[in-house]
């Protein structure tokens, strides 16, 4: 096996309700991001909010951020005037806001239900490498920076820099920046501050209950923290958010800018390397091994399990060599879709038991080097008892199953259905992929009635606006008989 770092290219795809970024590696998809306009999220945004309401009994405020829902900030989330940091100690809330009071804050987490938002003071700006802490004068490094010398290296860069520049502010070092020179961990600094300098002035001159600063969107976020000096391409079909990407390298990340390349190919970006179709196998419950055994993937609301099944390989010499090698399979199939997937929480993987020590050894060590690449931090436990593998994975956004799908009835077993607004932008990429293909006139849809009625309800403007992108007429019919995730688009 090789220790070359893999050849990286990021793809961007940008419609006007969704935009998606696929990372491959040696051209096999890796990871999946997708942002939908209508539901940007709040987290990270930071607001001038004015208290509408103190609750000395609950230790609390409600603040009015000027959105649906006012948003919560318990007593323990405001920083203290005097030291600005974190005290086991919660202060009492009168002493700290007064209804009327304007205050900064920034949502640390989405309403939901009839919940509004929930805040914080204590702002946090993060970067490719560092997270600022305006409100902190403590400078910690990840946990998974396991080297002491090089905590300590990482520690002593950072806190020079914020000596340096003579401020009272502290940062965490994220993983990223093991072994990363001082002069990119500057430049990291030098984006952080600037931009809390220009929040702060945002601060200054802005209403009460008016957005500040919003986290950045998609393309913008895939640049900050999925660009390493290993992507050797970033290929974006959206000229606007070319340009707004270039902007972006320029002023923060000038080695990135040569990545960067506009796609003006007639076939989709995501029609690259089978892109759309390794999505959809992501969402079934089993995939195949090229040897011929299979993986089953059970989601669940407290873990994952994996089930690793020999199926109709059979080997070469005995059962245990096939056992053995269909377990290493497994192993690189597992981590890469883990990330596809993006499943996080406790995970639980059952692989064939091995009789062998050095076969379960060898097997373990590929999990983790496969799972080495890994943006989102893990930890796998030795083999149990019972030959089952434990692990966990953070959770750092929904599952591709949760993002696409739903709850369904009528799935064959899945146990989840595509939701109807997902059908209807892939109707709309499958419009677009024939009228790049064919000659016709018009194209007729069929597709299940909740499709229909979203296409001519909430998607009739962005229909509208396919049917000027492509010159064809497209009409719509309702199929009683077909299932929800199911369309075809006949060309007339």
């Amino acid at each position: 096996m090789t220790n070359e770092s893999p050849k990286k290219e990021i793809l961007v795809n940008v419609t006007s309700s969704e935009v998606r970024a696929a990372l491959l590696e040696n051209e096999v998809l890796q990871e999946v991001y997708i942002e939908r306009v209508a539901r940007r999220g709040l987290v990270s945004n930071i607001y001038k909010g004015r208290v509408s309401r103190v609750l000395p009994g609950m230790q609390a405020a409600f603040v009015d951020l000027g959105l649906e829902r006012t948003a919560f900030l318990h007593a323990a989330d405001i920083a203290s005037p005097d030291t600005a940091e974190y005290t086991e100690n919660v202060p009492n809330i009168k002493d700290r806001v007064r209804e009327g009071d304007s205050i900064m804050v920034q949502v640390v987490k989405d309403p939901l239900g009839n919940k509004g938002a929930r805040l914080t003071t204590f702002v946090t700006l993060p970067s490719r490498h560092l997270v600022l802490l305006p409100h902190s004068v403590t400078v910690g490094v990840s946990s998974r920076i396991e080297d002491e010398l090089e905590r300590e290296r990482l520690r002593c860069i950072v806190a020079g820099l914020l000596a340096e520049h003579g401020l009272k502010c502290g940062a965490i070092v994220r993983t990223v920046a093991e072994g990363m020179s001082e002069d990119v961990i500057s430049a990291d600094l030098r984006y952080t501050l600037k931009l809390w300098d220009i929040v702060q002035q945002r601060c200054r001159v802005a209403n009460a209950k008016s957005l500040v600063h919003e986290d950045l969107s998609l393309p913008l976020r895939v640049l900050r923290d999925l660009v390493t000096t290993d992507v050797e391409r970033i290929l974006v079909d959206s000229e606007v958010d070319f340009i707004a990407m270039q902007e972006f390298t320029r002023t923060y990340l000038p080695d990135a800018e040569p990545m960067l390349e506009l796609y003006k190919r007639r076939r989709p970006v995501f029609d690259l390397y089978g892109i759309e179709d390794e999505i959809r196998k992501s969402l079934d419950r089993s995939i195949t091994l090229k040897s011929g055994g299979y993986i089953i993937f059970d989601q669940t609301e407290s873990m994952t399990t994996v089930d690793v099944n020999t199926g109709g390989y059979v080997g070469h010499r005995d059962l245990e060599d096939t056992i053995y090698r269909t377990n290493l399979e497994a192993a690189v199939a597992i981590a890469r879709q883990l990330r596809l997937r993006n499943l996080g929480g406790i995970i639980i993987i059952d692989f064939i038991d091995m009789v062998e020590a050095d076969h379960r050894n060898n097997v373990l060590q590929l999990l983790e080097k496969s799972l080495s690449r890994d943006y989102a931090r893990h930890q796998i436990s030795p083999l149990s008892p019972l030959g089952l593998v434990e692990m966990t994975r953070k959770r750092t956004r929904e599952s591709l199953q949760h993002v696409l799908g739903e709850d369904c009835r009528s799935c064959n077993g899945r146990g989840f259905v595509l939701t109807a607004e997902t059908v209807c932008f892939e109707v709309f990429r499958e419009v677009i992929r024939q009228s790049r293909q064919f000659e016709f006139d018009e194209a007729l849809v069929l597709a299940h009635e909740d499709v229909i009625g979203l296409l001519l309800d909430e998607h009739a403007v962005s229909l509208a606006d396919l049917e000027e992108q492509t010159g064809k007429s497209i009409r719509l019919q309702s199929e009683s008989l077909y299932l929800q995730d199911q369309f075809d688009v006949v060309l007339m």
